[in-house]
C-alpha cells in the first residue's frame, strides 16, 4: 500500500488548511474565497512512525456557475480512485449543504474508507453541532480545528489505525521477484515511458498511443536481456482512448507516487523540447524523498537544435532547478533513432549498485576524522562540537551517523559539507544520502 490519503469536500470548508496542519507545510494556498484550490498539491506526513502521502483536492462542487466545476469534480472522483483513503472534510459553522449530500452520496458509492472530518469546531461547545453530520450516513464524526489543531491528533491515531490493519503482504505473483531490482519509469505524460519499454524489450507489451496519459494502470515488465536481470516498472498500462480526456496531470504524479514507492532505482523522464517543468520537479522530490535512486533522462534529445554547448547548458539548468542534490547521471536520448537507451539501464544498475553500498566503520573513520580534525563543525555559542567516530547504518539506502557531544547544534551547512566530502570519495551518484547526529 502505498499510504495515499485523499481530502475532499465542498469549496471554502478548510482543506488546504488541513493539508497544511498534515503535513507542517504552507505550501497550499489558503484564502476565504471559496474555491481557491483548482489543482492538487501533494504533500508527505509522519505519523507513529508510519509516512503518508496527503492531496489536496479542489472543491468539490455541483450546479455552480463555476468555470471550474467540472475540472474540480474531476480531480475529486480522480482522488477517489487512486486514494487508499479519503478524509471527507465538511464545515460545522455551516451545517450540511446539498454540496455536502453531493459528496457523500458519491462516497457512499465508492470501496475506499472514508473518515468524515467536520471542521472548524474551534471549542468545545461547538461540538453539538457537529453531531448533526451523522445522517450523512458515513458513520463515526472526526471534529477537528484544522485552524488551531484541535482533534487532529485523534483523527491521525484513527488514520494510523486503519493503515496498521491493511495487508501487506505481497501477491503471490510477486513474491517470486522479491529481491530483484525494480526500476521505475516515471514522469509527466506523452515523455516516451511506454515506448521506451517497449522499445527495450523488442515487442508491444505496452499500448502506446501519440496522446498524452495513454498509460493508466501500472504495469510491471521483467527484463532479463543484455546480461541484465530487474523489473521495469511502467507507471502505466493499458487504457482505453475514451478514457484520455481525464486529467492527465493528476494521474501522473499518483501513478508516480505507486511506482516510486515499489521502485529501487527511478528513471524521470522528460521532454527535451520543453525542458524539466515544475511538475518534473515535484515527482523528483517524491523519488529523493523516498530515498530512491535516480536517473534523468532527457527524451526527444533528436528534434533539439544544438552545438557543441548545448549537453552542458542543459545539465547546468536541471542540476541549478534539482539542488542540492543533483549528483544524478543526465543521459540524453532518443527512442525512433535507438540513442542510448542501454545506457540508461547501466545508469540505473549502477545507481542501484550505490545505493546498496556499504562502508565499513573503519573506512570511514579513516577517512572522516582527519578532515573532521582540519575543519570541525563551527562552535555554537561558545560551545565546541566534537565528532569521535562515523557508522554506516545497517538500513535499506545509504545512511550515516556521526557520533559527537552536542548533536543539537550541528549546522544543515556542515551537514551539507560532510556530504560533499562523502559523495567525492565514494561513489553515491544518483541516490540520495542521509546523515544523522547522535549523542556519545
Amino acid at each position: 500500500m502505498s499510504n495515499i490519503i485523499a481530502i475532499v469536500g465542498r469549496p471554502n470548508v478548510g482543506k488546504s488548511t488541513l493539508f497544511n496542519r498534515l503535513t507542517e507545510s504552507n505550501s497550499a494556498i489558503v484564502d476565504s474565497v471559496a474555491g481557491v484550490t483548482r489543482d492538487r498539491h501533494y504533500g508527505k506526513m509522519e505519523w507513529c512512525g508510519k509516512a503518508f502521502t496527503v492531496v489536496d483536492t479542489g472543491g468539490y462542487i455541483n450546479g455552480s456557475d463555476d468555470i471550474f466545476e467540472e475540472e474540480i469534480r474531476k480531480q475529486v472522483s480522480l482522488a477517489l480512485e487512486e486514494a487508499d483513503l479519503v478524509l471527507f472534510l465538511v464545515d460545522n459553522r455551516e451545517g450540511i449543504t446539498p454540496w455536502d449530500d453531493d459528496v457523500a452520496d458519491l462516497l457512499r458509492r465508492n470501496s475506499k474508507p472514508v473518515l468524515l472530518v467536520v471542521n472548524k469546531v474551534d471549542v468545545n461547545t461547538q461540538l453539538p453541532a457537529a453531531s448533526t453530520f451523522y445522517t450523512l450516513g458515513l458513520g463515526e464524526i472526526y471534529p477537528i480545528s484544522s485552524s488551531n489543531g484541535s482533534g487532529t491528533g485523534e483523527l491521525l491515531d484513527e488514520i494510523n489505525a486503519i493503515f496498521t490493519n491493511a495487508e501487506d503482504v505481497l501477491p503471490l505473483e510477486e513474491q517470486e521477484d522479491f529481491g530483484i531490482p525494480r526500476i521505475a519509469i516515471i514522469g509527466r505524460p506523452n515523455v516516451g515511458k511506454s515506448s521506451f519499454i517497449n522499445e527495450l524489450i523488442g515487442q508491444k507489451r505496452n499500448v502506446v498511443t501519440p496522446l498524452a496519459g495513454t498509460t493508466r494502470d501500472s504495469t510491471d515488465v521483467r527484463f532479463t536481456q543484455f546480461g541484465h536481470d530487474f523489473i521495469l516498472v511502467d507507471t502505466a498500462g493499458i487504457r482505453k482512448k475514451s478514457k484520455v480526456h481525464e486529467d492527465l496531470e493528476f494521474y501522473s504524479v499518483m501513478r508516480s507516487i505507486r511506482a516510486i514507492d515499489k521502485a529501487d532505482v527511478c528513471v524521470l523522464m522528460i521532454d527535451a523540447m520543453e525542458g524539466l517543468e515544475a511538475q518534473d520537479v515535484s515527482i523528483f522530490a517524491l523519488a529523493a524523498d523516498r530515498k530512491k535512486g535516480i536517473v534523468i533522462v532527457v527524451n526527444k534529445w533528436d528534434l533539439v537544435e544544438k552545438d557543441h554547448k548545448t549537453v552542458l547548458e542543459f545539465e547546468k539548468k536541471i542540476k541549478d532547478k534539482i539542488a542540492p542534490f543533483n549528483d544524478i547521471p543526465i543521459i540524453f536520448t532518443s527512442i525512433p533513432k535507438k540513442q542510448r537507451l542501454l545506457k540508461v539501464l547501466e545508469a540505473a544498475m549502477e545507481v542501484n549498485t550505490n545505493r546498496t553500498r556499504r562502508i565499513t566503520t573503519s573506512q570511514l573513520n579513516e577517512f572522516f576524522l582527519p578532515i573532521i580534525q582540519n575543519t570541525p563543525p563551527p562552535a555554537i555559542k561558545g560551545k565546541y562540537i566534537r565528532i569521535k567516530y562515523v557508522t554506516q547504518l545497517p538500513i535499506h539506502y545509504p545512511s550515516f551517523a556521526f557520533f559527537c557531544n552536542l548533536p543539537q547544534y550541528v549546522r544543515d551547512d556542515y551537514r551539507r559539507f560532510l556530504e560533499n566530502r562523502l559523495r567525492e570519495n565514494f561513489n553515491f551518484t544518483g541516490t540520495p544520502l542521509t546523515i544523522f547526529f547522535r549523542q556519545k
